[in-house]
């Protein structure tokens, strides 16, 4: 899978969550769902899964065939336990 990703949000990921959005391209995800809490003007997912053997949560929308990437940070156990099966 290949991510877009917009250059200012990449170095805001890298400073705030020490890890690049290129990263998602490698994670194994385990739960995938629309992250319905708010409008933002388009449809958003999230996805939690492994990267390293550690887990992440990718926010992300897709557009066309693409997917854009808007945030990778690793994931809190109860979300984890919440929302991976």
């Amino acid at each position: 899978m290949e991510i877009e990703f917009d250059p200012d949000k990449e170095a805001t990921n890298l400073t705030k969550h020490k890890i690049s959005l290129k990263r998602a391209a490698e994670m194994e995800t385990l739960s995938l769902k629309r992250d319905l809490r708010f409008d933002y003007g388009e449809e958003r997912f999230r996805a939690w899964g492994l990267i390293d053997g550690e887990t992440y949560c990718f926010a992300f929308t897709t557009r066309g065939e693409r997917v854009r990437a808007i945030s990778l940070r690793r994931a809190h156990d109860k979300e984890m336990d919440r929302n991976v099966p």
